[in-house]
């Protein structure tokens, strides 16, 4: 028994192990540029949207979270004032 914990150790096991530091995830969209980001920015807004409106995911877009944050709030805004739909288009 105390053989097979051993190997499982050594190894790393399912969860263990160093697998964020040994490559990198290739960022999808760059980075924002600007320290804030704005609403009445259409164009970065738009970039971080789907087809269908969404806003996508920090996974995807590779923002920061404070980026991600401010790009939520950002959206939210831009569409209270109609400067973006609610929904895509079909």
């Amino acid at each position: 028994m105390a053989r097979a914990q051993e190997s499982s150790s050594r190894t790393g096991g399912r969860r263990g192990g160093k697998r964020g530091a040994e490559r990198a995830r290739p960022r999808k969209y760059t980075r924002v540029n600007s320290e804030v980001v704005d609403y009445k920015d259409l164009g970065l807004l738009r970039r971080f949207l789907s087809d269908k409106g969404k806003t996508r995911g920090r996974r995807v877009t590779g923002l920061s979270r404070r980026h991600q944050r401010q790009l939520s709030v950002a959206v939210k805004r831009a569409r209270e004032i109609a400067l973006l739909p609610y929904v895509g288009e079909r």
